[in-house]
């Protein structure tokens, strides 16, 4: 009896020769399975069904995790206004995760022997996919022929050439993942560090030359208005954000960081929504939190980004960290409205119930109503004692100071 085999199918050049080598010179019998988190339209995934069957699949599925990927991580990374190194919204690479965890359940709902998928011995995808098999698939062999192999795109092609699959895949110079969060831009002037994207590297392209507001509502954190208009469906908030902010170039950046495999990684990325609500979002909790929220939240969020980047999703304390940031919730609900203009984008004001601006205690730089003219100048004698107390113990500190400022 055959061995069954799943494969993580995205339809590109590496699963779909996983698929084929598999079934023919291996004899597995081919689960392949496609988890969607967003990023494929319905005539890609239609496709994908198409060619899973004639590389010899015995079945295909695509399994929709967009809702489960939202509601376990992406409002988390909302409420944590999570950039890494605060420049990448972590949006592809976050999906991954919920890509593995999808396709793990599936292997032991099928009885699979094995979980296969495409990722090289280069980057970071290869930890997320076998990580989380390893830890939801235990005893499951894991199999990546592109890894293990060291396969060339050119081998790759003519193999499946020669097998009587011809789907053109072109070597082009950049290579996409589009996801719900945002879309990461590799290859071309990416891999030389003294270069920049060019326009035409951009998916989406700006069509849009003046300028225009846009006002994003939130209720404890989470989006849900766009424009006035209500949404219950959060995936389609977001897509509504950036169908309208995508045409002014919003959102495009290269980020530069740590892999998790050691060496230092470039990624273009476009991410209008993403990149637009949490700065939404953000300026919101500035009115609605208090000084200690943001900054406790702050410590905790970073760590949450770094370890949904470094494929530490399911260790226990991201659960810690879930219900400290939701908690810190409650009263961050309100509107923020954004000017958008090609390529930028910017705060224009927030209106909520909980603006900690608005308070009976004072107006800044205005007037005074919680404390007299007294009140003040005790508070800021008191609040001096230590440096004073500091420099009349080291009189010759004080006096360098003097001649240094």
């Amino acid at each position: 009896m055959a061995k069954k085999v799943v494969v993580a199918y995205s339809g590109g050049l590496d699963t779909s020769f996983t698929v084929m080598y598999l079934a023919k010179e291996k004899g597995y019998e081919v689960y392949a399975a496609c988890a969607d988190t967003g990023g494929f339209s319905a005539e890609q995934l239609k496709k994908n069904e198409e060619n899973a069957y004639k590389l010899g699949a015995v079945k295909y599925v695509t399994i929709d995790v967009t809702g489960e990927y939202y509601d376990k991580s992406l409002r988390y990374m909302v409420y944590g206004n999570v950039l890494r190194n605060g420049t990448y919204p972590i949006s592809v690479s976050s999906e991954r995760i919920f890509q593995a965890m999808a396709i793990a359940r599936y292997a032991k709902e099928v009885g699979a022997d094995a979980i296969a998928h495409g990722s090289t011995g280069a980057g970071n995808d290869q930890v997320r996919f076998d990580m989380t098999f390893l830890v939801m698939a235990p005893g499951v062999e894991i199999i990546t022929l592109t890894r293990d192999m060291a396969l060339t795109r050119q081998y790759e092609v003519d193999y499946l050439n020669a097998h009587g699959f011809s789907a053109d895949f072109k070597k082009l110079k950049y290579s996409y993942n589009v996801g719900l969060w945002g879309t990461s831009i590799c290859g071309g002037e990416i891999l030389d560090s003294a270069l920049g994207l060019p326009e035409q590297a951009y998916l989406k392209q700006i069509s849009e030359t003046g300028s225009e507001s846009i006002k994003i509502g939130f209720d404890k954190g989470e989006i849900c208005s766009v424009n006035g208009e209500k949404f219950t469906d959060k995936i389609a908030a977001i897509r509504r954000v950036e169908e309208i902010a995508a045409p002014y170039g919003i959102g495009r950046d290269i980020h530069v960081g740590d892999t998790i495999i050691g060496i230092k990684g470039r990624v273009g990325f476009e991410a209008a929504a993403s990149m637009l609500i949490i700065a939404a979002h953000k300026y919101l909790e500035k009115f609605t939190l208090s000084k200690w929220q943001q900054y406790w939240k702050d410590q905790v969020a970073n760590w949450y980004g770094m370890f949904l980047h470094e494929s530490q999703y399911m260790e226990p304390v991201m659960r810690d960290i879930e219900a400290m940031l939701e908690s810190s919730q409650r009263n961050v609900s309100g509107e923020v409205e954004m000017l958008l203009r090609p390529h930028c984008f910017e705060a224009v004001g927030v209106v909520s119930s909980n603006d900690l601006v608005k308070n009976k205690f004072g107006e800044y730089g205005e007037m005074q109503k919680g404390w007299t003219s007294e009140d003040a100048k005790g508070f800021i004698k008191v609040s001096s004692t230590a440096l004073r107390a500091y420099y009349a113990c080291h009189p010759d500190e004080a006096a360098k100071m003097e001649k240094e400022i």
